[in-house]
């Protein structure tokens, strides 16, 4: 099954990510384009102060010697030098390369050496590449740019790389993606198709600034449209974060679903300001939809993306998802569901894929042209999930092609087990992979979080009302946590390794 061919247009030439996200300063000088929140009160930018910065901090990374298409490894913590960096290395042509301030020295060694970056921008305390023949650019050098006389953006070819970021890691290989300038233009087919997003919105983030669905989300697109950002600081917990929500007068939310499932285990205040939330990152529960719209009153419009690509499947205010689904290919997006053979009948699984000519699809993995080339089938891009498509058009997760289990024969989804599985009361939160027991056989395990172990008595009991037999998970593992990669995303790969250690 495919969807129409699309009609939105090209992004105009020449062009600059970084300008047309601060397209509307000028008009806006003195609006409230960012405001870092916490318990204790608010520091707010400017859209006149945030332009300014970013221009100035381009004119300073320029003065260095850098030169456009030169990449940029940005080391920084959860503070304005972030998006500040970012945009400024955009609007002066460099390929800024945003990184998790948790990754430890080797992981980012490792990560460096394929970016060969020519500088590294750092805050104190955050692990550094091993590579001797880098600059380094510390965090008060950086904000001392600031105030440099204003860079001209940099405008070209909306398809010259922009910036790049690297993939989660799931599968066990990290790879650096590039994008374009176009990624930008593409992310206007999410204002509807998603968010609903007005220029008087106040949204609120609860990701770090490093992390892309922050960047993207909870900066870029509020600033694109003129509405306030609004970003908690480093150390607010999840818990406050409704706190937060309501003396900020949040009208729009975004977080990914675990942060939902941890905000509802306390007490939520009144958020009259609040219209619908955002999620995206991993699959949402339908029990945690349900638990949010009954504590407050508001939908939870859910969105799919990756990496590769920016999000372009959802549900949306003016057209929510049916229960159960992702939501419908945004208008302007060319999807596919695709079998081996080429498009499948609706309703029958296959591997979502987006169309090559999507402005938001990347440029391709950095130095890796045989593992780019061997995403696509033909003019499609092939996402690596398993959903169906409904004849209305809705999509409905399955989950990774690779971590689709086996049963005696059947492939089984496991994020069908784990709607199953959270439905008990006691369970927190669960996670399904198929585990190898014997070298010829193989079982469904499910682990969970909760305040006691359960029996397996118990579970398989209570399963047995929502599964068919073949998808009963044959072994249960009660643990503290389920493991999360920096974006908080399920890391399946990790509960496999688990097990055979134990």
């Amino acid at each position: 099954m495919t969807s129409p061919t699309p009609s939105w247009p090209a992004p105009p030439t020449p062009f600059n990510m970084a300008a047309h996200v601060l397209a509307r300063a000028g008009a806006l000088a003195d609006k409230v384009a960012l405001s870092l929140v916490s318990p204790d009160g608010a520091e707010d930018w400017s859209y006149g102060r945030l332009e300014t910065a970013v221009r100035g901090t381009a004119t300073g990374l320029l003065a260095r010697g850098l030169e456009p298409g030169d990449r940029v490894l940005l080391r920084l913590g959860n503070s304005v030098d972030f998006p500040v960096a970012y945009l400024g290395a955009i609007a002066a042509g460099l390929v800024p390369v945003p990184s998790s301030a948790q990754l430890t020295g080797p992981e980012i060694t490792r990560m460096a050496r394929v970016l060969a970056p020519k500088l590294v921008i750092a805050a104190a305390g955050i692990a550094l590449p091993e590579l001797t023949d880098v600059p380094v650019l510390d965090q008060e050098a950086l904000r001392q740019m600031r105030t440099l006389p204003p860079a001209a953006y940099a405008m070209g070819d909306p398809d010259r790389p922009a910036y790049a970021v690297f993939t989660s890691g799931t599968s066990g290989v990290s790879r650096a993606v590039l994008h374009a300038h176009r990624a930008i233009w593409a992310r206007g087919m999410m204002t509807d198709g998603w968010y609903g997003l007005r220029q008087d919105d106040r949204l609120l983030h609860a990701g770090a600034f490093n992390w892309t669905y922050t960047l993207g989300t909870g900066l870029m697109d509020p600033w694109t449209a003129g509405a306030t950002a609004l970003i908690p600081v480093e150390g607010v917990t999840s818990a406050e974060l409704g706190a937060l929500l309501a003396r900020h007068d949040a009208t729009l939310f975004a977080a990914a679903p675990g942060v939902y499932r941890q905000m509802l285990r306390g007490n939520l205040p009144a958020l009259p300001a609040l219209r619908h939330g955002l999620t995206a990152g991993e699959k949402l529960p339908e029990i945690t939809r349900a638990h949010w719209v009954e504590a407050t009153g508001t939908a939870l419009h859910e969105a799919y993306g990756m990496s590769e690509c920016s999000t372009f499947i959802s549900g949306s205010p003016d057209r929510p998802a049916p229960p159960g689904t992702l939501g419908y290919p945004q208008p302007g997006r060319r999807i596919a569901v695709l079998g081996d053979d080429g498009p499948v009948p609706a309703g029958t699984p296959g591997v979502l894929a987006i169309h090559r000519s999507d402005p938001g699809l990347m440029l391709g993995y950095l130095n890796a042209p045989e593992e780019t080339a061997a995403r696509f089938r033909g003019d499609w891009f092939l996402t690596g999930d398993v959903v169906s498509q409904g004849a209305d058009g809705a999509i409905t997760y399955q989950g990774r092609d690779d971590d689709m289990m086996n049963a005696g024969g059947f492939r089984v989804s496991p994020v069908e087990v784990e709607a199953a599985l959270n439905r008990h009361p006691e369970v927190l939160e669960s996670a399904a992979v198929e585990l190898q027991i014997k070298a010829d056989a193989s079982v469904i395990a499910a682990f969970y979080t909760a305040d006691r172990d359960l029996p397996e008595a118990e579970l398989t009991a209570f399963l047995a009302d929502h599964l068919a037999h073949y998808k009963m998970p044959r072994l249960f593992r009660r643990i503290p946590e389920i493991p999360r990669g920096a974006n908080n995303k399920l890391l399946r790969r990790a509960l496999r390794d688990r097990a055979k250690e134990t």
